[in-house]
C-alpha cells in the first residue's frame, strides 16, 4: 500500500500512504514487545498481551476454514494461549518487576 501510495498511481494516493504507514506500524508493535520482554522491561508486556489476544480471532477464523489452514488455526491457537498464560505467569510479572510482594511495605510504613 505504501509503496504504491508513493510509487504507483491509486485511487486515493493519501489513503494509500496512510494505509501503508498503520501497517507497518501495527508489524512494529510485537517486534518492539519482544525486544523489551527480552529487556525485561515491564512496558512491554501490555502490547504482548495485546498482540496474542489479537491473533486468537484469527487463529478461530483458520479453524473454521475448510482447507488445509486448520493445522495453521491449531498452531497459532497454541502459541498465543501458550504465550498468554507465560504473559500473566506470576515468575514473568516478578521479572518485569510488575506488582507482587515486594513492593508491599511492611507495618505500613
Amino acid at each position: 500500500m505504501l509503496v504504491m501510495g508513493l510509487a504507483g498511481d491509486p485511487d486515493n494516493p493519501r489513503q494509500a500512504t496512510t494505509g501503508g504507514v498503520t501497517l507497518i506500524v501495527l508489524a512494529l508493535l510485537p517486534l518492539l514487545a519482544a525486544r523489551g520482554l527480552l529487556r525485561l522491561r515491564s512496558w512491554a508486556r501490555g502490547p504482548a498481551i495485546i498482540t496474542q489476544i489479537m491473533a486468537l480471532p484469527v487463529a478461530w477464523q483458520l479453524l473454521q476454514a475448510d482447507s488445509a489452514m486448520i493445522p495453521g488455526g491449531i498452531a497459532l491457537a497454541a502459541v498465543a494461549v501458550a504465550t498468554l498464560v507465560l504473559l500473566i505467569h506470576p515468575a514473568t510479572t516478578e521479572a518485569l518487576g510488575i506488582g507482587g510482594a515486594g513492593n508491599v511495605q511492611e507495618g505500613g510504613k
